[in-house]
């Protein structure tokens, strides 16, 4: 049996099948962002099916990210499905073209690991990990917790997890459940904006600045229900934002009116800033504000992305939680790692990093300024412009030697933008790149414009 839908015929007895057939359309293009679907009973007396049939069908397209279902106005293909994910926006960098748009750090930063990797083998060779065994090597537990403590972290059960969107998604997966709305970053991670919807999650947009999302934003957010508020606590992707002191003290008091809303707290970029981490899920006395937290870091950014290694804290339920479910599934994360990793934190001496990263920020953006090129690029190892047109952004510079990430990669409902990573910058690039922003957006009486 089938349904026609312009050109497109859905087909399928079994909801695995009709829902395996949708979602085959929308990846091969038949289906486009937007396109509604036909009512649960029409489809059902055309494929002469039982309703719960197509309902359930639909419930697995839900569930999967493809499609969303907004009441009476009936169901329709998301705008960017989860299977249409942000990182194939990525353009093709030919020779001889700067890649600024690739979002990695300067690997003459990250550490040699020849001896850190030596050290694990050899504490392998004498003392293996077996099944059975502890999922948290304890010198990387004791420097995590020293880590999270330090910075006024409550103190709480320790986890690892193969990344930071890893360690996510096992926590949201821990506390919410399909239709659920989490408020983010708008702009944020692009990586971020996809998981939710691929795990039925809905995503609500929060405006930020260089301090990080907007007080109003989140409190708007709160009030109509969210279940869960992500915050990038430093080096935001892709803006660069930090939250401070007096933007965490406005974002604790209005989450105090919400404690049973999951707060993630995402600092990725510790290691790589040297601005303060200030924790939402504490008050000044070091307790816990809410009643379901996260705290989240990496080893990516500061000792190389293919480290897949983050810790994680929290609340004691959710942690039991996450650790339970991994236990179940990919049971621990490699002790060689997490090894590797220690040895590596316990050496690092994060200040000639930061001091690197921020150098160049700091340049880049007296040399845009200089030129009325407004950008932003508080923390981390990006800036962000601003443009109205980001196909002639993106395409103007490429002319020109210099690859940058459209911002349509990280954004929700945001203005137009371009993403710059500045870490494989040099001093003497710099005048040259920002003579070249400036011309391809030709700020003229104080209006921007693409070429």
């Amino acid at each position: 049996m089938h349904f026609v839908l312009g050109d497109y015929r859905i087909r399928g007895r079994r909801a695995t099948e009709i829902a395996a057939d949708v979602e085959q359309a929308v990846g091969d293009g038949w289906l486009q962002p937007g396109s509604a679907l036909p009512a649960l009973r029409d489809l059902a007396v055309e494929l002469g099916v039982n309703p719960n049939t197509v309902a359930a069908a639909y419930r697995l397209l839900r569930d999967r990210g493809v499609i969303e279902t907004a009441g009476r106005r009936g169901s329709r293909v998301r705008e960017r499905p989860s299977l249409t994910p942000r990182d194939a926006m990525r353009i093709d960098v030919p020779a001889g073209v700067r890649n600024l748009a690739d979002g990695n750090p300067d690997t003459s930063l990250t550490p040699d690991l020849t001896d850190a990797v030596h050290r694990a083998a050899l504490t392998h060779a004498t003392a293996p990990v077996l099944y059975g065994g502890p999922s948290i090597d304890p010198q990387l537990q004791a420097l995590a917790e020293a880590s999270f403590g330090g910075d006024g972290v409550p103190a709480a059960p320790v986890g690892v997890a193969s990344g930071s969107l890893d360690a996510i998604e096992r926590i949201f997966l821990a506390r919410l459940r399909p239709g659920d709305t989490v408020a983010v970053e708008d702009p944020g991670w692009g990586s971020l904006l996809d998981l939710l919807p691929a795990l039925g999650f809905k995503a609500v947009p929060i405006a930020v600045d260089e301090d990080g999302p907007l007080v109003g934003e989140v409190a708007r957010a709160l009030a109509d229900g969210v279940r869960a508020l992500m915050v990038t606590s430093r080096a935001q992707n892709p803006t660069g934002a930090a939250v401070g002191a007096e933007r965490a003290a406005g974002l604790r008091a209005v989450l105090a009116a919400h404690p049973g809303v999951l707060l993630i707290e995402d600092d990725h970029g510790h290691g790589i800033v040297d601005l303060p981490f200030h924790p939402l899920c504490a008050g000044p006395d070091g307790r816990a504000t809410m009643t379901h937290w996260a705290v989240v870091r990496s080893a990516a950014k500061s000792l190389g992305p293919d480290l897949r290694v983050a810790v994680l804290t929290g609340d004691a339920e959710t942690m039991d939680r996450v650790r339970g479910r991994q236990r179940l599934g990919a049971g621990w994360v490699s002790h060689l790692l997490q090894r590797t990793v220690a040895a590596l934190w316990a050496a690092e001496d994060t200040a000639p990093v930061a001091a690197s990263y921020r150098a160049r920020r700091d340049a880049l953006l007296a040399e845009l300024a200089a030129r009325g090129v407004r950008a932003y690029g508080r923390s981390g190892l990006n800036l962000w412009i601003p443009v109205p047109d980001e196909t002639a952004a993106v395409a103007g510079l490429m002319q020109r030697g210099w690859a940058v990430a459209a911002g349509a990669r990280f954004r929700l409902a945001s203005p137009p933008g371009v993403r710059l990573t500045v870490s494989s910058l040099s001093a003497a690039e710099l005048p040259a790149l920002a003579a070249d922003v400036a011309e391809v957006l030709r700020t003229r009486g104080g209006d921007v414009r693409g070429v």
